[in-house]
């Protein structure tokens, strides 16, 4: 992990300096992440200075641009090393988290890490599409995240069905997520969503982002989301 000096510093630039407090957990964090790396693919990125800026950092940013609601229940959408959602939670503790994977391993990974963190979390080993039929997880939630999931269009498809009306869904998408969000405008309406806001920024090295935040305004209708299958052959527009 990079310096206490270096994080403070890092979390001021990107104007959330509270989270500088949190350093001993972030620098955990950072070690388990290197450490179960090498057991299974977690991420390409895993230089000390890569992990602080373009998931610590990154992860972060949505906070200083979008209001969250106090206690707000948040689902992490396709979370695999657990971004963004678990830095937002070392920074809200408030949150009501709740990890959802397709993949067991990528959990089981999430699960000892937020113990060892005192962080406490909900673990739902799912596909997004099945969670978003399953009327335990349907419109629960008042907030859903994804980060390098999917093209807008399908991850509309996955998140909104899980975010209750009035609720939220934050899209962190890359230098192209504009040019998503053109070709997803017409799903994200279909699915009950209005587009809030778009804030194109840059990470403190210089890589662009865009967060797309998307208002629930209506119910999905039931016949989302649909299987895998038919989201692959048909993408909703």
């Amino acid at each position: 992990m990079i310096s206490q000096t270096a994080f403070t510093r890092l979390m001021e630039t990107i104007s959330l300096p509270s989270a500088a407090g949190e350093y001993d957990r972030f620098t955990l964090y950072c070690t388990e992440l290197q450490e179960w790396n090498r057991r299974m693919n977690l991420t390409a990125i895993t230089d000390d200075e890569g992990v602080a800026e373009k998931h610590f950092a990154d992860s972060l940013l949505p906070l200083t641009m979008v209001t969250l609601p106090a206690g707000a229940s948040l689902v992490d959408v396709g979370s695999g090393a657990g971004f963004p959602g678990l830095p937002m939670a070392l920074a809200r503790p408030d949150l009501q988290v709740t990890f959802l994977d397709s993949l067991q391993k990528r959990l089981t990974f999430l699960a000892q890490l937020t113990q060892k963190l005192e962080v406490p979390a909900r673990m739902l080993h799912a596909r997004a599409e099945d969670a978003g039929q399953d009327p335990q997880y349907r419109e629960k939630f008042d907030i859903a995240t994804a980060r390098a999931v999917a093209n807008l269009n399908t991850l509309a498809e996955y998140c909104l069905p899980l975010v209750k009306v009035g609720g939220l869904f934050l899209a962190l998408k890359g230098a192209a997520g504009e040019e998503e969000l053109a070709a997803a405008a017409g799903a994200i309406t279909k699915l009950g969503g209005r587009v809030e806001a778009t804030h194109r920024y840059a990470l403190p090295g210089g890589d662009a982002r865009v967060l797309i935040v998307i208002r629930k305004e209506a119910p999905t209708p039931s016949r989302y989301p649909r299987t895998a299958a038919l989201m692959k052959k048909s993408p909703l527009t």
